[in-house]
């Protein structure tokens, strides 16, 4: 099994259990998995799985009496599917407060119900991790470094998740499955999908335009729908993981882009399901937007899982003067221009360079793991 980064850093959280810990991500990247092993290393505890119906019953609208009798004599409680059961925030907050001496362990699949519903009965009670699937530091940490780089195109195709790895030789299958609705699928539940089929279909024009910035409009045009529902099922693909955004950088330079964004999936193999796209590199006019999306998204874990921070952008000028990614940390400007092929030279922005005086970093597969494992 696969070391996920995140379990040292919950250990040494838990240990003091004056807060419930929170780990959310997206369905199959291993929450269960690591707070079952974090648990059972602690101690004896009670799993409360909210797939199962009377556990949900148990949990919905409990009062101190009820909780304490649900939980008995043990101090570890771990509560797994927490966004499948109405009013959480409030049955966790009576467990943290009234209930003393016990850790509280809760995971759910989706930050959508369950985030609305656990962040104002626990502000201030809580720690809140995110789980994504494997990053490369993790792959790197437990293959080695020959042995995770023989892996590269395997994985800029097929993706990160746990199952996929695991699985050589049957990587289309599980994607199928993850992609076929299962990922979103606490989305299908919330009122305001009025237009389940739209899913898939805003999923699929997201994955061609990959790298490609945005718009609203166009996609409201492609789709037949309004803009602002457009708006709303991206927002809530981005609640559940699939999706996330990156916003423009605009300062103080007149044709600075500062509208449109730029959309990256949190894993190559679910884009390429998306699009029924499996080709080897060597047959694909991608390439480049797969490598920027992997990038981006392998920095995203690195920054995560090490608890860095940093504000995360792109570049681009209606002269199409463009940066792929820039990072601003503790007031300075870090450029990053993504290339497959090492021997191609990027034209780095004069005009970005005169603006903003920014390191600048070219990153290709000949040095990318120090941009993923370390910068």
């Amino acid at each position: 099994m696969i070391n996920r980064t995140l379990e040292e850093i919950i250990k040494k959280r838990i240990q003091s259990k004056e807060k419930a810990l929170i780990l959310v991500g997206p369905r199959q990247t291993g929450k269960t998995t690591l707070l079952t092993k974090v648990a059972s290393e602690t101690g004896d505890f009670l799993l409360l799985d909210c797939d199962e119906i009377l556990v949900r019953e148990k949990l919905e609208n409990a009062n101190l009496e009820n909780l304490k009798q649900l939980i008995g004599k043990h101090k570890i409680i771990f509560i797994d599917e927490a966004q499948r059961v109405k009013n959480i925030g409030l049955s966790l907050k009576i467990i943290t407060d009234r209930i003393k001496d016990v850790l509280l362990l809760v995971s759910g699949s989706s930050a959508l119900e369950l985030a609305t519903e656990i962040n104002e009965p626990l502000t201030g009670r809580k720690w809140e991790y995110l789980l994504l699937p494997i990053s490369w530091q993790e792959l790197h940490n437990h293959y080695g470094y020959l042995k995770s780089l023989q892996q590269l195109e395997q994985r800029l195709i097929y993706g990160m998740y746990p199952d996929v790895i695991n699985h050589p030789g049957d990587e289309k299958e599980v994607l199928k499955q993850l992609s076929n609705s299962y990922l979103y699928k606490d989305l299908l539940a919330i009122k305001s999908v009025r237009k389940p089929d739209l899913l898939p279909k805003l999923l699929r024009a997201l994955a061609l335009q990959l790298g490609n910035e945005v718009s609203n409009n166009e996609l409201s045009s492609l789709l037949k729908v309004s803009k602002d529902t457009v708006a709303t099922y991206i927002d809530l693909l981005e609640k559940a993981f699939i999706i996330f955004r990156l916003e423009p950088f605009s300062r103080n330079i007149r044709n600075e882009i500062s509208t449109n964004r730029k959309i990256y999936f949190y894993d190559n193999g679910i884009r390429n399901a998306l699009i029924s796209n499996y080709n080897p590199l060597s047959m694909r006019e991608d390439i480049g937007a797969l490598w920027e999306n992997f990038l981006i998204t392998e920095r995203k874990k690195y920054l995560l899982n090490n608890q860095e921070q940093a504000n995360a952008y792109f570049w681009r000028t209606t002269q199409q003067q463009e940066i792929d990614y820039i990072e601003e940390k503790e007031g300075k400007i870090f450029a990053f221009e993504f290339k497959w092929n090492a021997k191609k030279k990027p034209k780095i922005s004069k005009t970005f360079i005169k603006a903003y005086n920014p390191e600048i970093n070219i990153i290709n597969k000949e040095n990318f793991e120090h941009f993923v494992l370390n910068n």
